[in-house]
């Protein structure tokens, strides 16, 4: 979960009883050397969220060694002649030269244990739990000759009939919108999910296993659909930072953020106030 973080300026603020509430909130775990001491009490908490602070940092450099070895253990399986385009976020095509070889696609279905698949001439050869799996069966495969042959081009202007199969293998797959949203949007909403805690999965965004809806971008315009609507239409929003912003207002009751004071809302709890009068306006 995530909790506000406070200054020392703050803290000070704020009285013994409330800086006892805020102690068992963030479950703090520090020794209280004096509990009549306000600063002590201060002292705990500004501890506590210093270690805790340093284990965030310590994950992002656990996850970004793990990134570069990924990535260098993709670049001893792949053979140097392959090169890889990412049509989207859900789909990359593999060439050697200017000859596509094979593709990797997403099946949406909500039955499929083995969502990535690898496509050669319009038709599955291989399907596993994650990308990288598919993309070393590729890398593999081509490398000991073994990886079926993709079909040359049958025409101008029309691409080669591997790639019209692929489109057509592809199309029914992929029908939902927020699958076929290229990678850009994709990192954008990503990182307005990550500001504020939330889940981005294949279905939609989730807060603590609670499906709060889906977002995406048709055309350059921004929409966001909220799974609490019994009504399921996209609603058009400006940008991503409002479209997964407007999901966080229907999360949490209004009118219970308004009863509270100022200074027990944290920053989050603030913009949903914000998108609220927004909204209400």
């Amino acid at each position: 979960m995530t909790h506000a973080i406070y200054t020392h300026q703050q803290l000070h603020l704020k009285s013994i009883a409330r800086l006892k509430q805020i102690y068992s909130e963030i479950a703090c775990t520090v020794e209280v050397s004096d509990k009549r001491c306000k600063d002590a009490w201060i002292s705990a908490i500004i501890t506590h969220q210093s270690a805790q602070l340093q284990k965030v940092d310590e994950q992002t450099i656990a996850q970004a060694e793990l990134n570069r070895h990924i990535a260098d253990q993709a670049q001893v399986v792949a053979p140097e002649e392959l090169t890889i385009v990412e049509i989207s976020f859900y789909d990359q095509e593999y060439y050697t030269g200017d000859k596509l070889i094979a593709a990797i696609t997403h099946d949406a279905d909500d039955f499929a244990t083995q969502r990535w698949v690898v496509i050669v001439n319009g038709a599955e050869v291989h399907r596993a739990a994650t990308p990288m799996q598919c993309h070393r069966y590729i890398c593999t495969h081509y490398k000991a000759g073994t990886l079926p042959v993709q079909e040359e081009a049958g025409g101008q202007g029309a691409g080669s009939k591997g790639e019209q199969d692929y489109q057509q293998y592809v199309a029914p797959v992929q029908d939902k919108e927020l699958a076929t949203t290229g990678n850009e949007i994709m990192v954008q909403i990503f990182n307005q999910c990550e500001n504020y805690g939330l889940e981005l999965l294949v279905d939609g965004i989730y807060r603590d296993d609670v499906k709060l809806g889906e977002v995406g971008c048709t055309e350059g315009k921004w929409w966001v659909i909220r799974a609490s609507s019994d009504i399921q239409q996209k609603v058009a929003c400006s940008s991503a930072m409002e479209s997964v912003r407007s999901l966080l207002v229907n999360f949490v009751c209004c009118d219970e953020l308004l009863d509270r004071a100022f200074d027990e809302l944290t920053t989050d709890e603030w913009w949903r106030l914000l998108e609220y009068e927004a909204v209400a306006a």
